[in-house]
C-alpha cells in the first residue's frame, strides 16, 4: 500500500485512505477492514475506495466484482479471502494535496464537553487516550488547496516515535522494570514528554498525507506492538469513553497490569460500503488500546471485549483480538448469516474457509 502511495505522489495523485500501516498487501486492503479517521467528505475505511477486484475462485475461476453490482462488491470488500485469491484491484484515487495537521490536549471532562464544538470543526479526528491520567490528545487534519508541499518531517519524527521508540521503551520497562510504581511513572513520563512535544511542534499546514504511512519491519524484533479495536456510536460515545477510562483503572487496581504503551481513537465516518463496515449504521469512534504484548495483555483484551460488546460496540474480524462467536453475531446480527450465503456461493466446498472464520461465520 505505501509502495502505491509513494508511486501516486510522483504522478501528483494520492489514495484516498492513507492509512498508517503501509506494509498492508492491496488484496488485503481491499477485503478486509483497515481504516484510518475520516477526512472531511470521505469515508475511512481503505477498501470503501476499491471499485474493481479480481479474484481466482476456489474452482479455478476468473471472476470479479465491480460498481455495476454494488452488492457483490460490498461482499466481496468484506470477503478476507474467502471468496478466492486477488490477482488485481482497482482504488478510486484523487489530485494531491497539502494536508493541514495540528494536536490539541484536553482533559477527559473537558474533551467530553467539548466534543459537540470539536466535530463541528469538520476536520479528522485521531484520538490518544491517556486513561490513568485522565487525559487526551486529539490530532486534527484537514487538506489545503495549493501544489506547494512542506514539513515531511514532522510525519518523521511522529513515525519514528510510532514505529521504533515507543515499543523499545515500553518493552524495556516492562521486561526490566519489575517495580510497578516505577514502571508505570515511566509510562506515564513518556506519555507526558510525547503530549508536549506533538502539541508544541509536531504540526504543519502543507504535509504530504502518504507521509503518514509507515513501513514497519518483516521482523520488528523489540519494537513490536500490537493492538485491538471496538467501534460505538458517536451518540453514545461520551459515557463509553468515560466508562472506559473507568475500566483501565478498575482492572489495573484488580489485577497490576496495564497498557504499557497509551490508547488511541479514531472518528469514522457512516460508511455502507462493506458488509462487515463497523461504521455501518452511523458515524462511530472506536477504542483502541495499545501494547507491546507483554504477559497479561491477551488477559487484558478478553476483559475489554467483554465491555465494548456490554455496551453496543462492533470489532473488526481481523483487528480485534478474541472475539467470540457470540460477540461477532451481537455486533453484526443478520449480516452474518447474509455473507455466510456468500461463502456457501463462492467456496461451495470450503476450500478457503479456516476455523476463525467458520466459528464465528458457521457457528454465531
Amino acid at each position: 500500500y505505501i509502495d502505491c502511495a509513494l508511486a501516486l505522489e510522483k504522478q501528483g495523485k494520492q489514495l484516498y485512505v492513507n492509512v498508517e500501516l503501509g506494509n498492508l498487501t492491496m488484496g488485503s486492503a481491499c477485503t478486509g477492514g483497515t481504516k484510518d479517521a475520516s477526512m472531511p467528505g470521505e469515508v475511512g475505511q481503505v477498501c470503501s475506495y476499491a471499485s474493481v477486484i479480481k479474484m481466482v475462485s476456489p474452482t479455478g475461476e476468473l471472476i470479479e466484482f465491480n460498481e455495476s453490482d454494488p452488492q457483490a462488491l460490498q461482499y466481496a470488500r468484506s470477503s478476507y479471502g474467502l471468496f478466492g485469491i486477488v490477482y488485481e484491484v482497482t482504488f478510486r484515487i484523487q489530485k494531491l494535496r497539502p494536508l493541514k495537521i495540528y494536536h490539541e490536549g484536553y482533559t477527559l471532562e473537558e474533551f467530553i464537553s467539548r466534543l459537540p464544538e470539536l466535530k463541528a470543526r469538520n476536520e479528522s479526528m485521531m484520538l490518544y487516550f491517556f486513561p490513568h491520567e485522565d487525559k487526551i490528545m486529539v490530532e486534527y487534519r484537514i487538506y489545503r488547496e495549493g501544489d506547494r508541499f512542506s514539513r515531511r518531517w514532522v510525519w518523521k519524527i511522529r513515525n519514528w516515535v510510532w514505529k521504533t521508540f515507543a515499543p523499545a521503551y515500553g518493552w524495556f520497562v516492562s521486561k526490566y522494570v519489575p517495580w510497578l510504581g516505577l514502571r508505570y511513572w515511566l509510562v506515564d513520563t513518556l506519555n507526558k514528554i510525547v503530549r508536549a512535544v506533538q502539541c508544541g511542534l509536531l504540526k504543519g499546514d502543507a504535509t504530504s498525507a502518504a507521509a503518514q504511512m509507515i513501513r514497519y519491519p518483516e521482523t520488528s524484533g523489540r519494537s513490536k506492538y500490537t493492538f485491538s479495536i471496538w467501534a460505538f456510536p458517536e451518540e453514545t460515545y461520551p459515557d463509553i469513553l468515560r466508562g472506559y477510562f473507568s475500566f483501565c483503572k478498575d482492572y489495573y487496581r484488580k489485577t497490576k497490569w496495564r497498557c504499557d504503551m497509551l490508547n488511541v481513537g479514531y472518528r469514522i465516518a457512516e460508511d455502507q460500503g462493506s458488509l462487515f463496515s463497523y461504521s455501518y449504521s452511523g458515524t462511530v469512534l472506536t477504542l483502541d488500546p495499545v501494547a507491546t504484548g507483554a504477559h497479561g495483555w491477551d488477559e487484558f483484551l478478553r476483559a475489554y471485549n467483554d465491555y465494548c460488546c456490554k455496551h453496543g460496540g462492533v470489532p473488526l474480524f481481523n483487528q480485534t483480538k478474541w472475539i467470540t462467536p457470540k460477540q461477532a453475531c451481537t455486533a453484526f446480527g443478520d449480516r452474518i448469516a447474509e455473507f455466510r450465503a456468500q461463502v456457501e456461493h463462492y467456496d461451495p466446498e470450503q476450500r478457503m474457509l479456516n476455523t476463525y472464520f467458520r466459528d464465528r461465520l458457521f457457528q454465531s
